[in-house]
């Protein structure tokens, strides 16, 4: 197990970065200058409302120190692969979608390391271990932001290659999404079983508030209904690999996957069960529009 921790996850977490970003180029990073108010109502959803609603459900439901924690650090991690497909089957702005996955995500490498420190100071109290922000910098650096680095560069400088190669890298990242979300609830089962009856609804409650609201937010602000279902999707659809990453991080003296993973964990099965029936509508709707 300690083996799959300290190995298999950060080098599987690296892949799945590293095949966000060879379906990322340098267009996609320019668009936001072309495109700033849809981008910003999409960055503000991501960054400052999905960790509001978080503490709100944590604080809610009762959570558990660790586990608040664990929701808090799922809630810095914006969505991955996984958002830019399901905003693509949502016929949403796929462009806005991969323009929001891959600068938050880069920018996440700064943010993410002091809100975590926050959170688990905040909710752990005298019982928080050490949380050094210059190693989460690090850490983040290296399994998130230069793997998309390094995605970027080669679909820019051997874009046909990476082209046919990025449907295979996106079948390996999400077996290997899976591999991980399947490891971290067996490593947690016990504490899994005790706390599903409150960690279950918090996670489904989250991932459908979210949407919800961020369609009201992207509305209210003047969006058209491809961007509105592209911010939804983003908002709601977190990156839980990064979470279970990083709750191994600060937990690096356990063994085992830790507690803090857990909220990952479970969201990244019951995120499909909560984000999919939107999809299908916003197809729905999408049909309606064109009729």
């Amino acid at each position: 197990m300690d083996f799959l921790i300290k190995v298999v996850l950060p080098l599987g977490l690296a892949f799945i970065m590293f095949s966000l970003g060879l379906g990322l180029t340098v267009a996609d990073f320019k668009r936001v200058l072309t495109r700033p108010k849809a981008f910003l109502v999409g960055a503000v959803c991501q960054i400052i409302v999905v960790p509001a609603i978080a503490y709100i459900i944590a604080i809610s439901f009762g959570l558990a120190p660790a586990l608040a924690v664990g929701l808090m650090i799922l809630s810095f991690c914006p969505g991955g692969v996984t958002s830019n497909l399901l905003s693509k089957l949502a016929k949403g702005d796929v462009a806005l979608s991969v323009s929001l996955t891959g600068v938050v995500s880069i920018a996440s490498m700064v943010t993410v390391p002091f809100l975590v420190a926050w959170t688990v100071n905040h909710f752990m109290g005298a019982e928080a271990p050490p949380v050094s922000i210059s190693g989460l910098a690090i850490s983040m650096f290296l399994i998130t932001a230069l793997p998309v680095a390094l995605g970027v560069t080669l679909r820019h400088f051997a874009g046909g290659f990476s082209e046919r190669a990025e449907p295979i890298v996106s079948m390996i990242a999400v077996g290997l999404f899976i591999l991980i979300v399947i490891a971290a609830l067996a490593g947690s089962w016990g504490l899994f079983m005790e706390q599903l009856p409150i960690l279950g609804p918090s996670v489904i409650l989250l991932n459908a508030v979210l949407i919800l609201l961020s369609i009201g937010i992207a509305s209210a602000s003047g969006m058209g209904p491809r961007e509105v279902r592209t911010i939804a999707v983003e908002a709601g659809v977190q990156n839980s690999t990064v979470g279970i990453a990083l709750a191994g991080i600060i937990a690096a003296q356990q063994t085992g996957f830790s507690d803090y993973a857990l909220p990952s964990a479970v969201y990244g099965v019951t995120m499909y069960l909560v984000t999919l029936p939107f999809v299908f509508w916003f197809r729905s709707r999408n049909a309606g529009e064109l009729a």
